[in-house]
């Protein structure tokens, strides 16, 4: 199977999953390319999609929820799995589904959609992110669970393997 796997990431984390997702996937026989949301001009040339963003303030990136509606009609019509990345902490806050995930699920007809633990790296955030973070007592570290995302990504190759 041609599979796509693209992630909208602000400070680099969450294109680590999906850089980590893809490798599964192509360990697994996958022909995968690794793209970032605003990279992917067309999904019609594969066969699965992986769609997964960074989550701030409890909202996906906008690449990748402009990329979900833009292809939604192509979506439709293929495997597409979902992930977030961004909470943080023991355990990961904030516990809330991203606001706009149902919106991204009603428009690509998503199987599911997984999140997983972040990454928070104060010295990478801009002053207002910095406060942000400061007043949300948001610890920094990094939080992401390699074993989890890897499972993940074997179930989906586990999935589309079996048709």
């Amino acid at each position: 199977m041609k599979v796509l796997v693209t992630a909208a990431s602000k400070h680099g984390a969450t294109a680590e999953i999906g850089a980590r997702i893809g490798s599964v996937l192509h360990e697994r026989g996958h022909e995968v390319e690794v793209r970032r949301p605003s990279e992917v001009r067309d999904v019609e040339p594969y066969d699965v999609v992986v769609l997964g963003s960074a989550v701030y303030a409890g909202h996906w990136q906008k690449d990748a929820k402009d990329l979900a509606e833009r292809e939604a009609a192509v979506l439709q019509h293929r495997p597409v799995w979902l992930f977030s990345s961004g909470p943080v902490g023991d355990p990961p806050k904030p516990q809330e589904i991203p606001a706009d995930v149902e919106q991204v699920v009603a428009a690509t007809g998503a199987f599911e959609h997984h999140v997983f633990a972040g990454r928070i790296e104060k010295a990478a955030l801009s002053l207002p992110e910095r406060a942000v973070v400061k007043a949300l007592r948001v610890p920094e570290g990094d939080d992401r669970n390699w074993n989890e995302i890897e499972r993940w990504a074997t179930a989906i190759a586990d999935s589309i393997s079996s048709g």
